[in-house]
């Protein structure tokens, strides 16, 4: 099978086209050949040595045709998503033309939706789905605050939570990107700043925050709650230092939650990839109800180009590669 491979830790260049054999059937597994998959900032860090683990082939998630399951979980011909379960970081990932997940992280996502449209749901909505439905507990009429919202991943929160009936305000370090929020469904825009809290008229009477920014803004982010409300760290758009002297009996307000979600955890116990209505989030998108469309289409030959425009910053969006 065609395959790209990390070949050395550093730039885009180091990810090189090769031929490798084709992922053998085991039970517990599922064999996929894959149709398309969404290009993450993990798999740059991966490709730059910065994570703790990388396989050979990048890629953490896919959407693509059951080519052999031995276990029976699956029926040969399904289309299917798969994310996580160590792809890319333990066991080769969806960079190729075929890869080998765990039963527990595959499901069922039939829909006559193009593969490029299918190829920017798994991760980036599973991991939104989540934080909002589960750690944040969104429901119709509440208000939420998600920063870091023109990140692909923010904007899938934002378009689920206006779907969910939340009223959401978004932030951008670039008020050129307002625009762009509003008409995804934020009820308004605002400038990301460390310290918004003081700025935010909804300062302690927010229900909910979708923190994707990071350790830089999460104490900020905690005191714009109201009591009871919950705040969710999700990303690190801000970079990964770490909080200095985090004092909760000083620097958390009484009776606010704090939440964490990483998408490592799917297909664990207590987090089945079952848990998330992928089939559900597929329909809607076919219905019209939820608009899912990639920033930008590669073919499996651009694979570098990708990386070049994700590490330069210039994606918009997610971005997909479709298979020929």
């Amino acid at each position: 099978m065609r395959a790209i491979v990390i070949e050395r830790f550093g730039g885009p260049d180091c990810l090189v086209y090769t031929e490798l054999p084709d992922p053998e059937p085991f039970a517990g597994q599922v064999v996929i050949e894959i149709k398309g998959f969404g290009v993450n900032h993990a798999e740059m860090h991966m490709r730059r040595g910065e994570w703790a683990e990388a396989a050979k082939v990048s890629g953490i998630e896919c959407v693509g045709l059951v080519k052999a399951c031995p276990g029976g979980e699956f029926p040969v011909g399904a289309k299917v998503a798969a994310l996580m379960g160590g792809l890319g970081r333990t066991i080769n990932g969806s960079y190729a033309e075929y890869t080998r997940a765990p039963a527990s992280n595959v499901a069922l996502i039939e829909s006559d939706l193009p593969w490029e449209v299918l190829a920017a749901i798994p991760e980036t909505y599973a991991t939104a789905w989540t934080c909002l439905f589960r750690n944040l507990e969104i429901a119709e009429g509440q208000s939420l605050l998600v920063r870091g919202a023109t990140s692909s991943f923010g904007q899938a929160a934002l378009k689920l939570a206006v779907n969910a009936g939340a009223q959401v305000i978004a932030t951008s370090r670039n008020p050129e990107r307002f625009a762009m929020l509003e008409e995804l469904g934020a009820r308004r825009a605002e400038r990301e700043e460390p310290d918004l809290c003081r700025r935010i008229g909804e300062a302690r009477q927010l229900d909910a925050v979708l923190d994707l920014v990071g350790n830089s803004t999460i104490l900020d982010s905690l005191a714009m709650l109201r009591r009871g409300g919950r705040a969710c760290l999700a990303g690190w758009l801000g970079g990964l230092d770490p909080i200095a002297d985090f004092n909760p009996l000083a620097q958390m307000a009484s009776g606010v939650y704090l939440t964490f979600f990483a998408s490592f955890v799917f297909g664990t116990p207590g987090f089945p990839l079952s848990d998330v209505p992928l089939q559900q989030i597929a329909e809607q998108v076919a219905a019209g109800r939820l608009k899912v469309e990639p920033a930008r289409v590669f073919r499996f030959d651009e694979v570098p180009e990708a990386h070049r425009v994700m590490e330069a910053n210039k994606a918009g969006g997610k971005m997909v590669v479709v298979l020929d």
